[in-house]
């Protein structure tokens, strides 16, 4: 059946969905990707560093779904396309052992939609190329990270595929609740910057400075807070932050707060 769009509202989703696509590099995927976001409701595109253009392969692939193409914005870095979103889930198929687990702790595909419906605000579904997917530091960007639970013999699925399925799980949390007062892009990012700075005052370095940061930026993005309650954190993290600033040549504070807290009765 080939499926005319017909004239139906889009459906009214918790939040604000953007989906994402990164360094794309087919014009057959773009369209498919395209036709797969109208069949589930979606409709706002953004396409990062596109290798490709909006060709009649895309639109032959899109089908009725030209004007999700039509309406898409390109752009050019990382910060320019995520500055108005509240929260970032990027996806990918690579799931290795060992340390890297520390930095990509993957949330299952139905929790992560869950999460992007619970958020309420604007929120980027982040799809990497083909072939490669997101880059390491494209991944550390990500507030959350999802993987579709492919067999691990051929795990990596193609683009549309992964788009479609996604959104497909984004489509059965339709009824969660928003958040009261989602999380903005602006307030995220001062988040972010108040996380990295009291991660680089803590005595770490290197690896462990890097873990302490995306542990706590993610524990604390996995729980959706509000803008209110990440105001209050961005608060708590400056004034820790300055605290540590302040007295971190003295070497008797230093020893002392090694010192193991007792519960109190």
């Amino acid at each position: 059946m080939g499926g005319r769009s017909l004239d139906h509202p889009l459906p009214k989703f918790s939040c604000h969905p953007v989906i994402v696509l990164v360094r794309t590099a087919h014009p057959g995927n773009l369209g498919a990707a395209a036709r797969a976001m109208l069949n589930f409701g979606f409709s706002e595109l953004r396409l990062l560093d596109p290798q490709c253009d909006i060709t009649e392969e895309a639109r032959d692939r899109a089908k009725f779904a030209g004007s999700v193409l039509d309406h898409s914005t390109i752009h050019t870095s990382w910060d320019e396309c995520m500055q108005d979103i509240g929260l970032v889930i990027g996806t990918s198929g690579k799931r290795e052992g060992g340390p890297k687990t520390s930095f990509r702790h993957f949330l299952a595909l139905t929790k992560a939609s869950e999460k992007a419906m619970e958020h309420g605000g604007k929120v980027a579904l982040v799809f990497g190329g083909e072939g490669v997917g997101l880059t390491t530091s494209e991944l550390d960007r990500c507030d959350l990270l999802t993987t579709i639970p492919t067999w691990e013999g051929y795990p990596i699925c193609n683009l549309s595929h992964a788009v479609a399925l996604f959104l497909y799980e984004m489509c059965r949390t339709i009824d969660t609740c928003p958040a009261e007062k989602p999380l903005d892009g602006g307030t995220r990012r001062i988040l972010e910057r108040s996380i990295l700075e009291l991660s680089e005052s803590l005595t770490l370095e290197g690896t462990k400075s890097r873990m302490t940061q995306q542990t706590l930026k993610r524990t604390i993005l996995r729980g959706l807070p509000s803008d209110d309650e990440a105001q209050q954190l961005i608060g708590a993290f400056v004034e820790a932050t300055t605290a540590m600033q302040k007295v971190s040549d003295d070497e008797e504070w230093q020893r002392g707060r090694r010192r193991r807290i007792e519960s109190q009765d």
